[in-house]
């Protein structure tokens, strides 16, 4: 430990700490805009300055360490002024309309401004001229983009897409798309985790809020609307409600007051995708000499869009399985069209996803199966959806619960984990085991793939098919290493699931922002309480997903199901990946 003293304070840190992380630890903030522990300490914006003694200039708190006996001031007038001064220059090249801001009442810079009592600009507001394109489910804005680099350092050191990067010099410098192209020429996956990382709107989700409510509004029109398990479980903290009593079905009750006709849970298209992606497997795997290994996991577009630009060769290794989004889509404008008696060509499907590059998956020329007009017609993330309440004045904590619609609204606890990284193996392995020996295994047999780790792996006994070897992996970084393992032969697999973002979903693009925390394990380990506190914990045993396959879909991979709920992988295009460096 080191001794040190902080604004008078004794104090003692650890030897390697930052002045930022000693700071904190004794309770003393120090205000920061670009600083990300471990990812982003590259002291660009100037915010965290400190003096101290015996050091001519002022000192950043993020990246400078402590030494023994160091005396620190960590609001001396000279820290105010310069502080003050760095924000004021930054706002000189900022679009300060925080009004129609997607960020206002939750950026970073506007509440350092507040903080710092700025109240003034001395300097000339020269705001950079950029493009907006529009065309892509992920915006960049140009004139709110403050260089503080964090998009560049997720990119590349987490996902390891290199997507975005330092364009221009001197006082030109900005943030642009790498190798000089548009976000629609890029490898970009849409994970949207540029986006929970920027302090500022600079980065947002594309946002088609006015195609929901338009389609309210229309009395000509049905609105149908599903709700994805990580939603359940973010949704109520922009309201500041607790987990308990920011439920699923206080929820339901809201976007029912929104106006939607039929209110569904995507768990129900979850454990349809188990049936089918489960059984794939199994069939895949009792005739291994006709396929290439290993099969993986298909549910998630931006791991999906890796796969096709980064590893194209593995493509044909996808679970041939849509989303379970896709999956509730053409379900919804066929079977429960057809059993309610409406118009599918008359029908607006609206899912709400923690995540952005849904966005790019319901606009994919193979995914319009069930009449010929796109399976889901708009997606909307977890933000997206709570600005929509608030725009109509609902207010959450004076709602009572209601249930999900029927007949698309039953699911199962092995549904709600796919929210959860590991939870669609969890949930695909119960079934498999049902659907090999006509008996359910220990909902609980499988935690192996469970956990926070990265990169897992297990091998399971299924009797009458031998051991089955998995790994699961979220982030695309990690996933790159998984892929390069096996493409050297250096591990082998027969079941693998990926999700591109960090923790699965519930630590998705489009979930409620904190910024500078991560909140994805806390979600997910919420997914797997309410799986374990759920009546029925297998998929194969909902009713309402039995009665359809009864009376609609005959069997798992029928047919009609190959259809409905299974797609063409070499159906679209992805820009090539452009070549990587080698160091």
């Amino acid at each position: 430990m080191v001794n040190l003293t902080i604004d008078s304070k004794p104090v003692q840190a650890p030897d390697g700490a930052t002045i930022l992380e000693a700071a904190r630890l004794a309770g003393i903030p120090i205000p920061h805009l670009c600083y990300l522990k471990e990812l982003n300490e590259i002291a660009a914006c100037r915010i965290c300055v400190v003096e101290v003694e015996g050091h001519a200039r002022l000192m950043p708190a993020c990246d400078n360490q402590v030494t023994e006996g160091m005396v620190i001031h960590t609001n001396s007038p000279r820290v105010r002024k310069a502080r003050k001064t760095n924000l004021q220059l930054i706002l000189s090249q900022h679009d300060s309309q925080c009004t129609t801001c997607v960020r206002s009442g939750n950026c970073s810079l506007q509440s350092i401004a507040r903080d710092l009592n700025v109240h003034h600009q001395p300097y000339e507001v020269r705001i950079p001229k950029g493009y907006s394109d529009f065309s892509t489910p992920l915006v960049r804005q140009q004139s709110k983009c403050i260089k503080c680099m964090r998009c560049i350092q997720v990119c590349d050191k987490v996902q390891s897409l290199g997507v975005w990067d330092i364009a221009g010099t001197g006082s030109r410098t900005s943030v642009d798309v790498s190798f000089n192209r548009t976000l629609q020429e890029s490898d970009c996956s849409f994970c949207g985790q540029c986006v929970t990382h920027c302090p500022t709107g600079a980065l947002t989700a594309r946002d088609d809020t006015s195609l929901v409510l338009e389609a309210l509004a229309d009395p000509n029109v049905t609105t149908v609307v599903q709700v994805a398990p990580a939603v359940r479980v973010a949704w109520a903290e922009a309201f500041g409600l607790s987990p308990e009593f920011g439920s699923t079905g206080r929820m339901v009750a809201a976007l029912k007051r929104l106006g939607f006709d039929y209110v569904f849970d995507t768990n129900f298209a979850a454990d349809l995708t188990i049936m089918e992606e489960g059984s794939e497997f199994i069939e895949r795997f009792s005739h291994k000499n006709r396929y290439r290994w290993p099969m993986f996991t298909s549910c998630c577009p931006g791991w999906v869009r890796f796969m096709k630009s980064q590893f194209p060769a593995y493509t044909d290794c996808l679970s041939s399985a849509k989303s379970p989004q896709q999956m509730f889509g053409a379900i919804a404008k066929s079977y429960f069209a057809q059993k309610a008696g409406i118009d599918p060509h008359k029908m607006f499907v609206v899912s709400v996803m923690p995540c952005i590059s849904k966005k790019s998956e319901c606009a994919l020329p193979t995914m319009r199966d069930a009449c010929g007009d796109p399976d889901v017609d708009a997606v909307l993330t977890t933000r997206e959806m709570t600005r929509l309440l608030r725009s109509d004045f609902i207010l959450p904590e004076g709602l009572g619960e209601e249930p999900f619609d029927s007949p698309l609204g039953e699911s199962t606890g092995a549904a709600v984990i796919f929210g959860a990284t590991g939870g669609v193996m969890d949930a695909a392995l119960r079934s498999a085991y049902f659907l090999v020996t006509g008996h359910n295994p220990d909902p609980d047999a499988f935690t192996a793939v469970r956990g926070d780790r990265a990169w897992k792996e297990a091998t399971f006994a299924i009797p009458g098919v031998g051991d089955i070897r998995v790994a699961v992996v979220s982030g695309l970084g990690n996933t790159r290493k998984l892929m390069e393992a096996i493409d050297k032969g250096a591990v082998e697999y027969d079941f693998v699931e990926v999700m591109a973002c960090p923790g699965g979903c519930a630590g998705g693009g489009g979930q409620p922002i904190h910024d500078g925390e991560e909140w994805g394990s806390r979600r997910g380990n919420r997914l797997w309480e309410l799986d374990a506190n759920m009546p029925v914990r297998f998929s194969h045993e909902n009713p309402e997903i039995l009665a359809l396959y009864q009376n609609y879909l005959e069997k798992p991979l029928s047919e009609r199901a190959h259809h409905l709920l299974h797609t063409d992988h070499f159906g679209w295009e992805m820009p090539p990946a452009p070549p990587r460096p080698k160091y």
